[in-house]
């Protein structure tokens, strides 16, 4: 088996315009979890070269989100050159490498399920590159929360590899989570999913269904143009012409974490957050929400000077497995508060299933089979029970025809449902 030393690597990853480096092997514990989605596009896979390209921190704390967009796509399109160039250079030395992109193209094919060749942040983790902040990005020891992050899958193995750092460069400042729009960043450290995808990806894969099925809905020009607001319809365009627009991303905008960023904030914070945090907290924008959910309620409560766009997110589980994944990811704790009740949901038809969902103390657990005595229990023909969670189905004519069947206090029917809006 051909090995090539890390120092080597490292050194090549700075060559080709890596501002950090690290090198880690495919049987690392920490990627467990990893390795059989990348050795399906890469059997021959060994080892991994994770490299960090810094971003410039003033242009994504700026309120223009039209800055704060081009320095991610640049950013993203220097990840993606530099790791490109260092698998022409591997390839020159017969080694075998690939380079998955930084962030988009993914695998569409597998939407809404795992769409990534790698996962980059838990291997930067891996490879010492920094660790996971509450805002759920690689805060990097001296870049802080501004990096965007590649990997290198390559065939040869290394001779000595990167470990993690033993610390957190976080400061527990919690300004990502005051500054967070939707509220999806938690000060104990939970995050939901659901409000910043909403929000931020907007303009990303299901957004994009969803603007195709407004404009079929739409009966004329005048009800398009009440459904797509004119600046959201200009916005679209800019978003398909030059690289899909994060609406947000304040947490990494506002995070002070890092030897070459701590400075200003160290000096004052009170200076720090007038100068970064108050003009994102500021700015007039619209805020994109589900319809009853944790993040129109933020909204309405901590940023009224802010416009509540109410959307629907695309999110729509065609297989059970992709339902419990999406309640998971899906949750609405703040909507749970006060509940406390096991759910058992038989599935039939398509898919054979039995699923158990508990809710308490405003956490959510789900898992296969039936666990425990249930509150409340569903009975659904798959296929019909996904249609209804669609919208393609009517649940009135689906209990009529009894293809769902529930058994229980209906009150916390309505309990559950309000959890997942």
């Amino acid at each position: 088996m051909q090995q090539v030393a890390a120092e080597e690597l490292v050194s090549l990853a700075r060559e080709c315009g890596a501002d950090d480096a690290g090198v880690v092997a495919l049987s690392r514990p920490e990627l467990d979890d990893q390795r059989e989605d990348i050795c399906e596009a890469a059997p021959w896979a060994r080892s991994l070269l994770s490299i960090v390209v810094r971003m410039n921190r003033d242009n994504l704390r700026t309120p223009a989100r039209s800055v704060a967009n081009l320095e991610f796509h640049h950013t993203g399109d220097a990840v993606n050159d530099t790791a490109r160039r260092i698998v022409r250079a591997l390839e020159a030395r017969g080694v075998r490498a690939i380079n998955p992109a930084m962030g988009f193209p993914m695998e569409m094919d597998r939407f809404p399920q795992k769409l990534w060749v790698v996962s980059h942040k838990p291997v930067a983790a891996a490879a010492g590159l920094g660790s996971m902040g509450i805002h759920r990005s690689i805060i990097h020891p001296r870049f802080g929360s501004f990096v965007l992050l590649g990997t290198i899958v390559m065939s040869a193995e290394v001779d000595e590899e990167s470990q993690p750092i033993d610390f957190s460069p976080c400061v527990s400042c919690k300004l990502c989570v005051a500054v967070c729009p939707v509220g999806a960043i938690k000060s104990d450290g939970a995050f939901d999913f659901q409000s910043c995808y909403t929000h931020n990806y907007h303009e990303f894969m299901s957004g994009f269904a969803v603007l195709q099925e407004q404009a079929v809905l739409a009966k004329n020009v005048a009800d398009y143009r009440r459904r797509v607001p004119q600046d959201e319809s200009a916005s679209w365009w800019q978003s398909l012409s030059f690289g899909a627009n994060y609406k947000a991303a304040y947490c990494l905008a506002v995070c002070p974490a890092g030897e070459d960023v701590f400075a200003p904030f160290k000096a004052s914070r009170r200076e720090f957050v007038a100068d970064v945090v108050r003009p994102l907290q500021a700015k007039e924008e619209k805020v994109f929400v589900v319809a009853r959910g944790d993040a129109q309620a933020h909204v309405e409560k901590r940023f009224p000077h802010k416009t509540v766009r109410i959307v629907d997110n695309g999110l729509r589980p065609r297989t059970i497995d992709q339902l419990m994944q999406g309640m998971e990811l899906s949750f609405q704790r703040g909507k749970a508060k006060g509940l406390s009740a096991t759910y058992h949901f038989v599935f039939s038809g398509a898919e054979e299933r039995e699923v158990t969902v508990r809710i308490r103390e405003q956490a959510l657990q789900v898992h296969e089979g039936r666990d425990g005595e249930a509150d409340l229990t569903v009975r659904a023909d798959t296929a019909t029970w996904l249609g209804f969670l669609a919208g393609e189905k009517s649940l009135l004519w689906a209990l009529l025809l009894r293809r769902i069947r529930i058994r229980g206090p209906l009150p916390l029917m309505k309990a559950f449902a309000a959890c997942f809006p």
